[in-house]
């Protein structure tokens, strides 16, 4: 009898601008670990992707908890932040669902093509490049998600772009 080919999880991944999603996904002893996508290629990391996403978080510069605080004072959104992991080079990510629960999946912003209605509360999801996968999240869902993503990263990046000068002699 043949054996399926294991898949090789690693211990730890750094996320970047070509990492397209981050996805829930259950070992063979039913442990959550990620499904990262990236442009070029798939990898399975031994942590949970919210974890992946504040070890991304504390390698950017700031906490989880401070980037989903920030998103709420920026926005006035209450549950399932989506969180500017680094706003300089467009790395936003929006969880699935609330990022507690060992199903939610993250998916990079500016790597969603498209969204389409899919069978049973499902969720058809296009990515730049042309990769499709389907998301276990209503297609009403993934829009809200995807919408209040948007509208965090215009306001957030109007902040960035508009901050008046400041006087060097205040910090005296």
């Amino acid at each position: 009898m043949k054996s399926k080919k294991q898949k090789e999880i690693i211990p730890y991944h750094e996320i970047t601008p070509l990492t397209m999603a981050v996805l829930a996904h259950q070992d063979e002893n039913g442990k959550t670990i990620s499904h990262v996508l990236e442009e070029h290629g798939d990898l399975y990391v031994a942590k949970t992707p919210s974890e992946i996403i504040a070890d991304a978080c504390i390698y950017y510069g700031a906490s989880f908890k401070g980037r989903q605080d920030g998103t709420s004072a920026i926005s006035g959104f209450t549950h399932k932040l989506p969180v500017s992991i680094d706003p300089g080079s467009g790395m936003y990510y929006l969880p699935t669902a609330s990022p507690s629960n060992p199903t939610c999946s993250w998916l990079g912003h500016t790597h969603i093509y498209r969204l389409f209605r899919h069978q049973d509360y499902q969720t058809k999801l296009i990515f730049r490049n042309g990769r499709a996968i389907i998301l276990d999240v209503s297609y009403g869902s993934m829009l809200n998600q995807v919408n209040r993503t948007a509208q965090y990263r215009f306001l957030l990046d109007s902040r960035i772009k508009n901050l008046p000068p400041r006087d060097p002699h205040s910090f005296e």
